[in-house]
């Protein structure tokens, strides 16, 4: 790369191409002076010559033709020989070439100077603006060190400087990239283990209850039966808790890879609602199909088939006798939808912002058992493969969830 790309090395190259300019310029003004000053001096010379001679009774037509003369002779230069005076003496023995030579010396002595402070004060303002750089560009690296982030190196100039502020640049947004993800995975990290602890609190104090009672009431079959299966349901409950924050975390750190491939969404919906139907006649409910049964989605068949079903439980658990579950499907040049909808007891206006929300629990779930954990779960599957979840809902008319996701072609 060139350095005059750099907006300060093409102010120093200008302030040097002026400077040459100027001495040039300069060099030029003293050779005229100093011709017109020799001029004045031989001037002043021939005068002297002139009066002393005709002050001697010499002829002015000689005087002239001496003045005039532009030839030396033999007998001239040894004349002046005679008086000390050659090309070889020093030139202190000539009266009017020492003053001239003193003349000039004071002359270019000042030029020099002069051309001297403007040069050095051009390159130490270079000099400076280049220090002033990166002393600012120092500051704002330790600060990047330290991990502030709030200041930023130039970058909108040309020139191999900035050149290398945009590499560190790009290295320090590497590193604040980073330092975010670090935080937010402990943060992450900080808060799963907080609910999680928090979520189990409560069904480890039931179960160690009941064992207290189990113990206590050994020689009672009655009670020792109850309290087992509660002992159990909570135990069960504990298992829910823990493999689905299990599931989320790991859709979340991004450890689970999707095996995305086309698949029969009729053969979908059955699969996922294996255990659900039987669960859906016993309570006297009707879950009814409606697309068309050769439609084809590309997803992950496993996990698009649990969060199918878990919309559907969600469905079952608010919906009561001869309620009706309906799971329709279509196809548009852009989307392929999956709705689950039930005519249920819907959901409360003020709830709807919030049932995404690990471990929320609307008003109509708080008599059910539940973690609160199956709708965020159904977000991250959805979302995680590239999906939309939606929701729309009215209370006490019913609330249908709808899957999108993108038509690949």
């Amino acid at each position: 790369m060139s350095p005059f790309r750099d907006k300060q090395v093409q102010n120093l190259g200008l302030f040097l191409l002026i400077f040459i300019l100027v001495l040039l310029l300069t060099g030029v003004l003293l050779h005229g002076w100093q011709t017109k000053a020799a001029g004045r001096m031989i001037l002043s010379h021939d005068s002297a010559v002139a009066s002393s001679l005709l002050e001697q009774g010499v002829s002015k037509e000689v005087i002239a033709a001496a003045i005039t003369n532009t030839q030396s002779s033999t007998a001239g230069v040894d004349f002046l020989a005679q008086l000390g005076i050659t090309k070889n003496s020093p030139i202190s023995f000539i009266p009017y070439a020492t003053q001239f030579q003193g003349v000039s010396l004071q002359s270019f002595f000042l030029a020099g100077v002069l051309l001297s402070i403007f040069l050095v004060s051009g390159v130490l303002h270079f000099l400076w603006q280049r220090e002033r750089l990166y002393q600012q560009a120092a500051g704002i690296v330790n600060n990047y060190s330290s991990g502030d982030y709030s200041q930023r190196l130039p970058q909108v100039k040309e020139g191999t400087i900035y050149q290398m502020f945009t590499s560190i640049e790009q290295l320090a947004t590497m590193l604040q990239s980073e330092n975010d993800a670090v935080y937010r995975s402990k943060e992450f990290l900080k808060n799963t283990i907080s609910d999680i602890s928090h979520q189990l609190k409560t069904p480890l104090a039931a179960l160690a209850m009941y064992q207290e009672i189990i113990q206590n009431e050994g020689d009672n079959p009655r009670v020792v039966k109850e309290f087992s299966l509660k002992a159990g349901l909570s135990i069960d409950r504990m298992e829910q808790l823990i493999q689905s924050m299990l599931k989320i975390t790991r859709l979340d750190v991004g450890t689970i890879v999707f095996e995305k491939k086309k698949r029969n969404i009729y053969d979908l919906v059955l699969t996922s609602l294996s255990q659900l139907t039987t669960r859906a006649k016993k309570e006297g409910k009707e879950i009814v199909f409606q697309g068309d049964p050769l439609e084809m989605l590309i997803c992950d068949s496993v996990w698009t088939g649990e969060a199918v079903g878990n919309l559907v439980k969600n469905a079952l658990d608010h919906t009561e006798v001869g309620g009706i579950i309906r799971i329709s499907w279509e196809r548009t040049p852009f989307m392929t939808r999956i709705q689950i909808s039930d005519n249920g007891q819907g959901i409360n206006p003020q709830d709807i912002h919030h049932i995404f929300k690990r471990f929320y629990r609307s008003k109509h779930s708080l008599e059910r058992q539940g973690v609160g954990l199956g709708l965020p779960l159904v977000k991250a599957i959805v979302e995680g493969q590239g999906g939309n979840l939606s929701v729309q809902s009215r209370e006490n008319e019913g609330t249908t969830f709808i899957l999108s996701f993108l038509t690949e072609m």
